[in-house]
C-alpha cells in the first residue's frame, strides 16, 4: 500500500528545492518529493519558473511526470507541452488513461498532435486516444475514458476472472463489470461480489443484470452530469448509435466537469468572457474583463445623459440626486437575485419544474411584495427621519416599488429568453443586469418624479 506523504508548501521547501534544482541535485528532488500526490507536486510546479518546472518534471519517474502533467491547469500545461519534445510528450500521454490523453492533445496544434501520436510505442493507446479525438470535447464521448472492464455474456466465472485480470492491468479502478453480446452491444452489468459468490461454471448471462443506465456518444456533459448526480452513479458506460459499449465516464470525470461548468458560470456572471485563470497573462486578463467593463462604462455615460434630460428638474427638486445611488443600487440588487435564481433553476431542471409563464408571475408576486414594503420603508424614513415633505415620500417609494416591479421583471425574463435561444443565461447576471437596470431605473425614476412633483 502506497503511502501519500502529507504535504504542505512552504517558502523554506522551495528556496531548498530551487537550490537543488540550480545544484542539479537528483537526488534531494526525488527524495523530497517521493511520496507527494502528484496535485500537491502540481501545486509546487506553478510557483517555480517554466525552466525550473521542466527540470522537476524530467527528475521525476515518467509515471509519475505523467500524473503531475493531468494536475497542471490548462494555462500552465500549454506552457510546459511547448517546451517538450514530441517524443518526451508522446512517452508521458502513453501512461495516461486516454481520456486524459486526448484532453492534453487537444491542448496541441494539429500538426504537432498528428507527431505526437506517430511516436506512440503502444498501438493499442494510440487508436483509443486517436478514436475519442473525434468527439466533441465537451459530449459524452469527449469525456469518455476507453479503459473498461467488459464480459461476454456467453462467458462462465472462470473465464470472466481471467479476462478480468487481462484487462484490470489498464483499468485504474473497477466500479463495474459491462455486459456484453457478441457484437459488443451493451446489455448489462454485473458486480464483482455476483462473479465471486457464483459457482465457476455459472454462465455471465444467468447472474448479470440488464437494468443499466448508459447514455450516448453524443450527450452534452452537462446532462451526463446531471444523470450521475440523480441516480448517484460512480461511472456510466457510454454507447454508440448502435448500442455498442464504447467507453465508460467515471465520477472524477464528472468532478472535472462540474468545476469547469461553475467556473464558466461564474466568470459570465461577473462579466469575464473566455475561460480565464489568474496565472495568465495581463493581456489575456485584461482582454476577458474589458468588454464588460467597457459596457458598464458606457452604460454609466448613458446614466449620466438621462439625468441631464432632468437637469432643470434637479435644480429645482435638488434633493433628488441625493436617492439617485438608493434607485440604482436596489434596481441592481433585485435584477442580480430574481436572475440568479432562475439560472440556478434552469441548470437544474426536473419534470416539475414550473413554466416559464408560472416563474414570471411567481417573480412578479415576489416583486411585489418586496416593492411594496421597500417603499413603505423609504417613504417612512424619508418623511420622518429626514423631514422631508410627504409628497417627496411618495415620489421616492412609488418610484422603488416601480423600479423593484421593472428589475423583476427584466432578471427573470432575459435569463428565459437568452436560454430559448441558447445562449448561456448566467451572462444575464452581472453586469448586464445591473446596467440595464441602472438605465431604467433612472428613467423611471425622474419618470414618476416629473408626474408626481410637477417638474
Amino acid at each position: 500500500m502506497d503511502i501519500i506523504k502529507q504535504f504542505e508548501l512552504s517558502k523554506e521547501y522551495l528556496e531548498s528545492l530551487r537550490h537543488g534544482i540550480e545544484n542539479q541535485d537528483l537526488d534531494f528532488i526525488k527524495d523530497s518529493l517521493d511520496g507527494v500526490n502528484e496535485a500537491d507536486i502540481a501545486a509546487i510546479l506553478d510557483e517555480l519558473s517554466l525552466d525550473e518546472a521542466i527540470y522537476v518534471l524530467r527528475a521525476l519517474e515518467k509515471q509519475v511526470a505523467a500524473d503531475i502533467l493531468i494536475e497542471l491547469d490548462e494555462g500552465n500545461l500549454g506552457k510546459v507541452l511547448k517546451e517538450l519534445e514530441n517524443p518526451e510528450i508522446a512517452s508521458l500521454i502513453e501512461l495516461m488513461d486516454s481520456d486524459d490523453a486526448a484532453d492534453l492533445l487537444n491542448l496541441l496544434g494539429e500538426r504537432e498532435r498528428e507527431e505526437v501520436i506517430s511516436n506512440f510505442q503502444d498501438r493499442l493507446k494510440s487508436d483509443q486516444v486517436v478514436d475519442l479525438l473525434r468527439y466533441e470535447e465537451d459530449t459524452a464521448g469527449g469525456i469518455m475514458a476507453k479503459e473498461f472492464i467488459r464480459a461476454n455474456k456467453n462467458w462462465n466465472v472462470i473465464q470472466t476472472i481471467n479476462e478480468i485480470r487481462r484487462q484490470a492491468e489498464n483499468v485504474e479502478k473497477i466500479f463495474s463489470i459491462y455486459v456484453v453480446n457478441n457484437r459488443q452491444q451493451l446489455l448489462g452489468r454485473v458486480s464483482l461480489k455476483r462473479i465471486i459468490l457464483a459457482g465457476e461454471n455459472t454462465k455471465i448471462e444467468d447472474i448479470y443484470e440488464p437494468e443499466v443506465i448508459s447514455v450516448p456518444t453524443y450527450m452534452d456533459q452537462e446532462e451526463v452530469a446531471a444523470i450521475m448526480r440523480k441516480y448517484d452513479l460512480e461511472s456510466v458506460p457510454v454507447v454508440n448509435a448502435k448500442n455498442k459499449l464504447v467507453g465508460r465516464i467515471t465520477v472524477d470525470d464528472i468532478l472535472d466537469v462540474v468545476q469547469e461548468e461553475a467556473d464558466e458560470d461564474i466568470q459570465a456572471m461577473a462579466g469575464i468572457s473566455g475561460d480565464i485563470e489568474e496565472s495568465d497573462s495581463v493581456f489575456m486578463i485584461t482582454k476577458a474583463r474589458l468588454p464588460w467593463l467597457l459596457i458598464g462604462v458606457i452604460g454609466g455615460l448613458m446614466g449620466a445623459k438621462i439625468i441631464g434630460f432632468f437637469e432643470d428638474g434637479l435644480n429645482k427638486y435638488l434633493a433628488l440626486a441625493s436617492f439617485i445611488p438608493l434607485v440604482a443600487a436596489t434596481g441592481g440588487n433585485v435584477g442580480i437575485q430574481a436572475s440568479s435564481l432562475i439560472v440556478q433553476s434552469l441548470a437544474s431542471k426536473s419534470v416539475f419544474d414550473d413554466t416559464p409563464w408560472q416563474r414570471f408571475v411567481k417573480g412578479t408576486l415576489v416583486a411585489m411584495l418586496n416593492g411594496l414594503l421597500l417603499a413603505l420603508f423609504v417613504f417612512l424614513v424619508v418623511v420622518f427621519l429626514y423631514g422631508f415633505e410627504p409628497i417627496f415620500g411618495i415620489t421616492v417609494g412609488t418610484a422603488l416599488f416601480c423600479v423593484v416591479l421593472l428589475a423583476s421583471f427584466m432578471g427573470t425574463v432575459t435569463p428565459l429568453v437568452l436560454n430559448r435561444f441558447g445562449i448561456n443565461p448566467a451572462i444575464a447576471s452581472g453586469p448586464f443586469i445591473t446596467t440595464t437596470n441602472d438605465l431604467l431605473g433612472l428613467a423611471v425614476y425622474f419618470g414618476v418624479a416629473m408626474y408626481l412633483l410637477n417638474l
